[in-house]
């Protein structure tokens, strides 16, 4: 093969790469990007926004007593953790939001990564629970959590190196709801 039959070749592998999406060569993002909910907001009787990232989380650990054993537990789950992103919005009527103000999150979750755990729907109690996680080399890195009900919604997504038979342990702690989920335990 001549020299110039490489470069030739070089030059187009080169092309190849240079009209691939940068998003084929990225690595799978476990942190969603949440809307802002403004308007929602306003509408709400009750509105949270917790916004905990990677530095913001180790100082928060730093105020958990190491010896009262929740606050332990929650301080060893938050160890690997790079951010707790919640919304959660209560409204005094039912249905003064609509499945378009979640859709947004919904849509990222369909992308490559992110598979679906848990999926509840009640047509009783209009309660919806969606539980979605990413997980990369065997080890999970992204929890979603998408709970609503006629006078409630609230999207939860965790991001870092999660454990998830030790993930209960954070319910009730940085705003992270009560969901009383039970996961079971990985054989040994």
């Amino acid at each position: 093969m001549s020299h110039r039959g490489i470069s030739m070749r070089h030059a187009k592998i080169m092309m190849l790469l240079a009209l691939t999406p940068a998003a084929a060569w990225a690595a799978p993002n476990p942190r969603l990007v949440l809307p802002e909910f403004t308007a929602l907001a306003q509408k709400a009787t009750q509105a949270v926004t917790i916004t905990l990232d990677a530095a913001l989380l180790s100082l928060a650990g730093r105020f958990l007593d190491g010896n009262d054993p929740q606050d332990a537990a929650a301080k060893e789950v938050i160890k690997g953790l790079q951010g707790i992103y919640i919304r959660s919005y209560s409204f005094e009527q039912d249905l003064a939001f609509s499945e378009a103000d979640i859709d947004a999150v919904k849509k990222q979750l369909a992308a490559p990564g992110w598979n679906r755990l848990v999926e509840t729907h009640s047509k009783k109690t209009h309660a919806n629970v969606d539980i979605y996680i990413m997980v990369d080399n065997k080890q999970a890195i992204g929890l979603a959590v998408i709970a609503s009900e006629p006078r409630q919604f609230t999207i939860v997504n965790i991001v870092g190196a999660i454990d998830l038979e030790k993930l209960h342990k954070l319910e009730g702690q940085f705003g992270v709801p009560k969901l009383d989920i039970d996961v079971p335990k990985t054989p040994h």
